[in-house]
């Protein structure tokens, strides 16, 4: 018993000074026969400004039958209990790891609460608790252990990057057919079924969907969930990916500007993807179109949705939208999401997508937040219109020594040629469009795909300027099946 009280204190002691600092906080303490069926409270200073509290917990002595269950108080008391099920938790002011409350965390006195259900009489046990802070203003920077890798090999990983729940304003029929908010549960089910490998969650101005993510991550352990929101204003709509706190919307009254809001993103180290630019904004659709007041920084956003849904073909595609902003020099990656609004779907039509349709198909050094995002910054992406599980389109470029992907800026002089390369699958049958500044270009001889195991090759000569070429690929009635990202020509 005096061990244990003399660790707490050398504890308080250690928590005051590591939390100056926000280094890793370590509480040790030890444990004897008589605790055998009580509890024991463990304190540690909370500093001021902090928006996470992770905690890992350890002990030894279960060889002997020895049990430590966890709990934490805050300074307005009870905040979790998950017993002997978990030997991590955290806690934050929107997500917290079930068995525990999210919410504000006060600057004070916290303390982890120990309940010894079994210690046997003349044994000792000691534990050791990891207590990390994360500061306001970083929220975005988690703890490694939160920051699922669910694959570690570089490759072509299928995701949905825009879907609602009922955090927003999905719904699906309930067991008695009645329309009712739809579980995020559901959408998650639908994911996996399809195949994909990520979704992006991007309920509209909320992250209340924060906390259902912590929980449910675990159980999808082959589907990256990457926690977003879509910014929902008068003047468009984006998506930004990877916040774990709110961003405020309010474009016109608390937010001055789309500018200033793309500064937040910068600063937060997030990225932001504009949607569906081409809808009308108006009582059909109010605020949905793309019409940001006085311009915007695009060197500041990295994607926009060139695919929404079913909208392929139609006259609110957005691909005409994001090849004028490449016509004006700006690396945009062109991506898609199906902006689904009830889970259950099974078949896509205008306005109303399933889940996956389309597949925005990213080239990541792994299954994780971080390589997802950087491979949609890279530019190294393509859409599968359709959402199918095994489309590919790769595109490379070579001058010299040099060779760039799709997103990929070559250098190259005037007269010279650069040799392109295109690798597809799935896709037999289907015609390839060579696009050169938007507009189809002659360099194939043949551009219907007669073995997917070959790949196309053209050569193409710079006059010097600024240019970019991608790819679209088409079946035979002309349907848009892929949408390749360009390759810049001294951009």
């Amino acid at each position: 018993m005096l061990r244990l009280l003399c660790s707490i204190v050398l504890a308080v002691c250690a928590a005051t000074a590591a939390a100056a600092d926000r280094d890793p906080l370590v509480l040790r303490g030890e444990i004897d026969g008589s605790d055998h069926q009580r509890y024991r409270e463990v304190p540690f200073t909370v500093p001021a400004g902090t928006a996470r509290i992770t905690v890992a917990f350890d002990y030894d002595g279960r060889e002997d039958k020895t049990t430590i269950d966890l709990g934490l108080l805050g300074p307005d008391g009870f905040r979790g209990w998950s017993g002997g099920n978990k030997r991590e938790f955290t806690v934050s002011a929107y997500d917290a790891t079930p068995s525990y409350l999210p919410g504000a965390l006060p600057a004070g006195e916290w303390r982890l609460l120990l309940g010894i259900p079994n210690i046997r009489a003349g044994a000792s046990a000691s534990y050791t608790a990891e207590v990390r802070f994360t500061p306001t203003g970083a929220e975005e920077r988690l703890p490694p252990s939160l920051r699922p890798v669910l694959a570690e090999q570089a490759r072509w990983y299928r995701g949905d990057l825009h879907m609602h729940s009922a955090h927003s304003d999905a719904s699906c029929d309930s067991q008695d057919g009645e329309r009712v908010p739809c579980p995020l549960f559901l959408t998650l089910q639908a994911a996996a079924e399809q195949g994909l490998d990520f979704v992006a969650l991007t309920d509209h101005n909320t992250v209340s969907h924060l906390h259902d993510i912590r929980g449910l991550q675990p159980y999808f352990d082959r589907l990256l969930l990457i926690p977003g929101m879509e910014v929902t204003t008068f003047q468009g709509h984006a998506n930004v990916f990877g916040l774990r706190a709110p961003l405020d919307f309010r474009i016109g009254d608390t937010v001055p500007d789309w500018n200033a809001l793309l500064g937040e993103v910068q600063a937060r180290g997030l990225l932001l993807s504009v949607n569906h630019p081409a809808l009308p904004s108006d009582e059909r659709c109010m605020g949905c179109g793309w019409t940001p007041k006085g311009g915007v920084d695009w060197s500041r956003i990295a994607a926009v949705e060139v695919v929404n849904g079913a909208d392929a073909g139609t006259p609110v595609s957005g691909i005409p939208f994001w090849h004028a902003q490449l016509d004006a020099g700006h690396r945009l990656a062109g991506v898609g999401g199906s902006d689904n609004h009830d889970a259950k779907l099974t078949q896509s039509q205008f306005g109303r997508s399933r889940v996956g349709a389309p597949v925005t198909a990213v080239h990541a050094a792994s299954l994780s937040q971080d390589a997802i995002l950087d491979g949609i910054r890279a530019g190294r992406v393509f859409v599968d219109v359709e959402g199918s599980r095994d489309r590919v389109l790769d595109l490379v470029a070579r001058y010299r020594a040099t060779e760039v992907a799709m997103g990929g800026v070559l250098a190259l002089p005037a007269g010279a040629e650069a040799n392109f390369e295109l690798r597809l699958a799935g896709v037999a049958d289907a015609r390839v469009e060579v696009l050169v500044d938007g507009e189809v270009a002659p360099l194939l001889a043949d551009p219907v795909v007669r073995d997917t195991g070959q790949p196309l090759r053209w050569r193409w000569r710079s006059d010097g300027g600024r240019h970019w070429l991608r790819v679209d690929v088409r079946d035979a009635d002309g349907r848009l099946l892929l949408v390749g990202n360009p390759v810049y020509i001294n951009f």
